[in-house]
């Protein structure tokens, strides 16, 4: 620690930062623009000025600036000097003076940096009269608009875009006032982490263009503690609404896990809530197709479809089939309801491989990174995935670690870590080791030390050979090629040199050798450091290990279809899950068409649904409460933005209200809660370095319905049944907890229009729809500050509004938060039988199957994902529907990249164009994962394929494809 005197007063702050650093976590007002924690100073706006004294006996001091002087012993020096205020308002009108004034009319206003620090200098009169200067503003894509006008020159955007996240689209251009943020033409920004400019950049310069069409201002947002939906890392967000409309997403700061950025799927990918597929009404097939009613009807068709429910849950002739995209409480209210037959939503290979990644984490010799761990290598292996397009922020904190080796020199030379030019100057091109061994070409290639292409056997075997290099007891694959044992050979030089490997891989590619030869590499990394070597499995959804972690032991999806097959099964219950995504659609067709009744709960409009019975209408994340456990094991809780319409319901509250008697002990317990009582629960939170306690009084739950189960109910019987889960009741506050006595507001304090948002329908004022479920309330009334971190709906703080204001809720600047991190990691300690074994089932070498070509899975960040896909924006970004080929296949099959192919996969028929790629191994297919109807059940067997003589192009989508020129492929208009 380091003294430091602010205004003659003492205080002890970490070593080795800056003094901007030192005053915002010590809770201090200073303004700024051009630093930001994750990247550092360069000085540039001159904002945070202050003076700064030789010692006590100084009187003049000088002008220094914060982020630019260390905050060594003894430094003293003085925000509140006038002569320093004075400096901090000169630069701040100077910086205004070519601004627009537009506030009213800006995205940004009342969320905005720059009006805050405005505020903050003391500039609230305008002097300059003369003519600004103006832009030329651009079209940027379907996620950012751009109002170059509002720009003050404080290079946050570049730095963040080309340095942060290995951008090259957006550049500096101009000089001196004609200072330029942009692209060199018109087009959409390719990286795909230029969603975070919205909240990186202090000014409206580039705002959330689908925050635009829908847009409120930032205090009428009902807003919630989230977590993203479409991948396995598990980013915090805090999700708004208004009008019973998801609004928007934005980051909600987590240090273990997304820190202060989000990838575009999980900030633009929101619309499946709002879109024209979503459930609301429960719907009964009628004459081969399902059809809605009007009200009064409708009434009397949910509660039929509620007994239908009621029925196939109480026959012994019934199954039930869960998923990993929805919430552990679902899965396990399913998985109480099940008679006989339950199946937790996987396919065969899905199970079996999800079942090694949970062997893998609970074995002594690996440890789980979190993805802020990930940083911290010094090299790493990635086998077999593409991690940008499967665990996008992931791929982040890789380019952070390869970057981090400028740190490295820098502190050897003596550089601090914050002083951004120097550190980048001096580290030139110098880079940690990255290694990929991948099916195909990925955006990390660039910063990578080797990249080879291979297929999954190939890979897995290569994984074999690097594990045995690293420590000749570790089994060794006995047919090498030369090329392939020298490739080993330098990967094993590259890790053996390293002091804090890491090894990622995953499930992408379905191949459990894959995940067996990365978890032999970190065993045998750990004999070699002598701890536990950290392996990152990155998992396909939002709760694959949550489901595997709750039905290791059930059954899979071709184990249910035998049993409908065999006439065992004659009922089945499918809980949000897209069947034909994972199974043989022929197959499918026929056991589904031999049920007397299928019954599909789910918020969207699917193939499976199509098919049922009964659809009965699911809540999504933003209308319900629930339970996660992304790719570390960290168990996480999102909770409802609003409250769901018409006949939408949690899967749970389907499955319990229908299956009363598996509930009865617990509808006890939850009666027995339900009276008003004395509850003491005390919750760690902060405001800024000082601790409290959010305490509970008397608290009054508020009656539960008989045959009524609460989501906390049900959370602690999944802990109290399933050891892997059992400190899942600790990822969040249960709903007795209390901030002040109330329950905590969604509402910020200064939501306007409450009583009047359904006036067009009734002048009567409705009353707000009580919560007793969660100790958040669809209400303005609480206190939105002293919050544990996994109950805070959004940031704010007086005098910062912006994103901005989240260093006054973190113990230090870029640090945790005060309180501690959210959610709750359940796989730290290895299972008490666990003994350090080898895997030894080493596949052969890969050979192509005479005429037939091996299907492999490619993915794309925008497309591949199930929910996101239904977004306009992210369709917009979707690749045109293709197969990848090598050269060598395509000669073979006489085709061009202006051919297509016809074959048949997953009792489907495709006719695509060819892509050829020279990354891609001869003798397999690239299928790219949700393009084109395509999906993981496409990939059971080798296919036969053809050239397509009749096909022809589809229509461009709109210029969707063309990215480098969004504009010129329009016929210069934007689209």
């Amino acid at each position: 620690m380091t003294k430091i005197i602010v205004d003659d007063k003492a205080y002890e702050v970490p070593a080795g930062n800056n003094l901007l650093h030192a005053c915002l976590s010590l809770g201090l007002d200073l303004p700024y623009f051009c630093w930001h924690p994750c990247l550092g100073s360069v000085g540039a706006c001159r904002q945070c000025a202050v003076k700064q004294y030789q010692d006590e006996n100084d009187s003049r001091g000088r002008i220094v600036m914060a982020c630019m002087t260390p905050a060594s012993e003894g430094a003293r020096i003085s925000v509140a000097d006038p002569q320093a205020r004075d400096f901090r308002a000169g630069i701040i009108e100077l910086l205004m003076t070519n601004h627009p004034h537009d506030c009213p009319v800006c995205e940004e206003g009342g969320e905005c940096h720059l009006q805050d620090m405005t505020e903050m200098s003391g500039h609230t009169f305008r002097r300059y009269e003369q003519t600004k200067r103006t832009h030329r503003n651009q079209y940027l894509g379907p996620f950012i608009n751009h109002e170059m006008n509002r720009c003050i020159a404080c290079y946050r955007c570049v730095r963040y875009y080309q340095d942060y996240a290995g951008g090259s689209d957006l550049q500096m251009l101009g000089a001196h006032h004609h200072v330029y943020f942009g692209r060199h033409c018109d087009g959409t920004l390719e990286n795909p982490f230029s969603g975070n400019l919205v909240e990186v950049c202090p000014t409206g310069v580039f705002t959330d263009k689908t925050f635009s069409q829908d847009y409120t201002r930032k205090w009428d947002l009902q807003c919630a503690p989230s977590i993203c939906q479409h991948c396995a890392v598990g980013c915090n967000t805090s999700p708004g609404e208004r009008y019973g409309r998801l609004k928007r997403i934005v980051n909600r700061y987590h240090n273990d896990v997304n820190g202060y950025f989000l990838c575009d799927r999980g900030r633009f990918g929101y619309g499946f809530v709002n879109g024209d597929q979503r459930l609301h009404q429960v719907m009964r097939r009628q004459g081969g197709s399902e059809e809605t009613t009007g009200q009064a009807a409708q009434v009397a068709t949910a509660a039929a479809g509620h007994r239908a429910l009621a029925e196939l849950l109480a026959r012994s002739d019934s199954a039930v089939i869960g998923s990993p995209r929805t919430s552990l409480e679902n899965n396990f209210a399913l998985l109480t309801a099940a008679r006989q037959h339950f199946c937790g939503g996987f396919s065969a290979a899905e199970q079996q491989i999800m079942q090694t990644a949970v062997t893998n984490y609970r074995q002594p010799d690996i440890g789980i990174p979190s993805p802020a761990d990930i940083e911290t290598a010094d090299a790493i292996l990635i086998l077999g995935e593409d991690i940008l397009n499967t665990a996008p922020v992931l791929a982040l904190r890789v380019r952070q670690a390869v970057r981090n080796r400028a740190r490295d020199l820098a502190a050897a030379a003596g550089i601090p870590a914050w002083q951004d030019a120097a550190v980048q100057e001096l580290a030139q091109q110098s880079r940690n080791p990255l290694i990929q061994l991948t099916v195909d070409n990925t955006d990390l290639d660039a910063i990578a030390a080797i990249n080879r292409q291979l297929a999954p056997a190939d890979i897995a075997r290569l994984g074999f050979a690097i594990a045995h290099g690293i420590n000749s007891e570790a089994p060794a694959p006995n047919d090498l090629t030369a090329a392939e044992t020298e490739l080993a050979d330098r990967v094993c030089a590259l890790l053996n040199h390293a002091n804090r490997p890491l090894v990622i891989t995953g499930t992408a590619l379905l191949s459990t050798a894959v995940l067996e030869a990365a978890a032999n590499i970190a065993k045998s990394l750990s004999r070699k450091l002598d701890a536990p070597c950290p392996l990152h499995q990155c998992l396909a959804e939002c709760n694959s290990l949550g489901a595997a972690m709750l039905a290791a032991d059930s059954a899979t999806l071709e184990q249910t279809l035998e049993g409908v097959e065999d006439g065992a099964i004659k009922r089945l219950l499918v809980l949000e899950n897209d069947l034909y995504r994972r199974c043989d659609s022929r197959r499918l067709d026929a056991a589904l068409d031999r049920l007397d009744e299928l019954i599909v709960i789910d918020h969207q409009w699917t193939a499976t649904a199509a098919k049922a019975d009964w659809v009965l209408p699911a809540a999504t994340f933003a209308e319900s409460e629930g339970t996660l456990v992304n790719s570390e094991a960290r168990a996480q809780r999102f909770f409802a933005v609003f409250p769901g319409v018409a006949d939408v319901r949690a899967g749970w509250q389907w499955l319990t209200a229908a299956n009363p008697g598996a509930w009865a002990a617990i509808d006890a317990v939850t009666a027995d809660r339900a009276s008003a009582e004395t509850v003491a629960v005390e919750q760690v939170a902060t405001e800024k370095a000082t601790v409290g306690k959010v305490a509970v009084g008397k608290v009054a739950v508020g009656k539960v319905a008989a045959g009524n189960v609460t989501i906390d109910a049900v959370t602690k019987a999944c802990a109290a049944s399933q050891p892997l889960l059992a400190q899942i009741v600790a990822a969040a506050p249960p709903a007795e907890a209390r901030s002040q006595g109330r329950q905590v507001p969604r509402m910020p304090h200064r939501y306007s229009g409450r009583t009047a948002i359904r006036a067009h329908i009734n002048v009567s004022e409705p009353k707000q729809t009580p919560d007793p479920m969660s100790a958040l309330g669809f209400t303005m009334e609480g206190d939105p500050t002293h919050l544990p971190p996994a109950l805070r709906p959004s940031t704010w703080a007086p005098g910062w509004n912006s994103n901005q204001s989240i260093h006054k809720f973190q113990q230090e600047v870029n640090g945790e938060l005060a309180g501690g991190p959210s959610g709750v990691r359940l796989l730290d300690e290895p299972a008490a039988a666990a003994a350090a074994t080898w895997f030894t089932e080493i596949p052969p070498a890969f050979r192509a199957a005479g005429d037939k070509l091996q299907p492999v899975p490619l993915y794309h960040i925008f497309g591949s994902e199930e929910l996101s896909q239904r977004a306009e924006p992210i369709q917009a970004r979707r690749p045109r529907d293709y197969i990848a080929l090598h050269p060598d296949d395509a000669a073979r099959l006489q085709v061009c990249s202006s051919d297509g192919i016809s074959f048949s996969a997953a009792g489907l028929e495709f006719c695509l164009g060819v892509r050829i790629t020279a990354a891609l191994p001869a003798g397999v297919i690239g299928l790219p994962m949700g393009i084109g109807g395509l999906t993981p059940a496409a990939l059971a067997t080798p296919l036969t394929v053809t050239k397509a003589f009749d096909w022809q192009p589809p229509p461009s989508p709109g210029d969707r494809a063309v990215i480098a020129s969004d504009l010129a492929a329009n016929g210069g208009a934007a689209p």
